[in-house]
């Protein structure tokens, strides 16, 4: 019986965790996630997806605010355990912990790219047609940990980030029972840290848009739906749209056409068809229905 202390604390993270609890010969002795956190107009506080389901399940569950915090540590060493899985955690491992046990992370793309916070988000918006799961042992720095296995999966022109999501959490639970099993830290292969690239943690001002290229703006529509959405400077959000085209250049924003479908709008270069939009303080509708409110027509510009 292999021991788990797993960390970890989004949708991701607990998927893999009912991966593990499921095995017969592995037991999840601890689980560690970040703290509740205020959601919502009311600011309910609501636990993470991996603490309901450990609750569930009746596994130990710990909550440090700083994972670093010596009594905190002093604490972990206690329990038993093989190993450490840590996926989508949200802190770094301090040395103590890495020392410990062997430290694996799930981590959501092909290593060394995107080491960080929004990978997933990343893939898209740069418009990669793969993306994967890198599973890594641990060191003190961010996902720079020398890589075990990865696993990858094809990536669609209109792939959004929740089916992204939903699909490397499937590889990602398969991968991580496959490393519990098969480990090695010889067979291990070393980042080439000159082919590293990073990203940050997507705040609601990386969803601000204009009319420039069709193709980003488009990504960025795959990578930031639902949350944070993408919306003008007028507070305009986008809420559905599909691409036309990237050939053509024109005046930004001008409304080209209005078909059954939705409303095309050039950008300067290329075009696209918006078929929802929400304006601020308003229910979503149609861009049909909200040019009509506005009276606009073709020839003018969508603001």
């Amino acid at each position: 019986m292999t021991r788990i202390i797993f960390m970890g604390t989004p949708d991701y993270a607990a998927d893999i965790l009912k991966t593990l609890m499921a095995a017969d010969d592995i037991e999840v002795v601890a689980v560690y996630t970040q703290p509740d956190k205020p959601v919502g107009r009311k600011g309910t506080l609501t636990p993470p997806p991996v603490k309901v389901l450990a609750q569930e399940a009746h596994i130990p569950v710990i909550q440090p605010s700083r994972l670093r915090d010596e009594n905190v540590v002093e604490e972990l060493l206690k329990i038993k355990c093989d190993m450490i899985i840590v996926a989508a955690y949200g802190q770094i491992l301090p040395k103590a912990i890495l020392d410990y046990a062997p430290c694996v992370n799930l981590h959501a793309s092909i290593l060394p790219q995107y080491r960080g916070a929004s990978p997933i988000q990343q893939s898209l918006l740069h418009n990669d047609t793969k993306s994967g799961v890198t599973a890594m042992w641990m060191d003190e720095g961010l996902d720079t940990g020398a890589i075990i296995k990865i696993a990858t999966v094809d990536v669609s022109p209109d792939e959004m980030v929740e089916t992204l999501y939903t699909s490397l959490t499937k590889i990602a639970r398969d991968l991580t029972v496959d490393v519990i099993h098969h480990w090695d830290r010889k067979t291990a292969v070393s980042q080439n840290d000159a082919e590293a690239t990073h990203c940050s943690k997507i705040s609601k001002s990386d969803g601000l848009t204009a009319f420039e290229n069709a193709v980003d703006i488009y990504n960025k529509y795959r990578a930031f739906t639902p949350w944070p959405g993408i919306y003008l400077e007028s507070g305009l959000k986008l809420k559905e749209m599909e691409l036309v085209e990237n050939e053509s250049h024109g005046s930004a924003g001008e409304i080209v056409t209005i078909e059954p479908h939705g409303v095309v709008v050039q950008c300067n270069q290329g075009s696209l068809r918006l078929i929802k939009v929400q304006a601020p303080s308003k229910q979503e509708t149609s861009a049909i229905a909200y040019l009509n409110g506005k009276r606009l027509g073709c020839g003018n510009t969508l603001v």
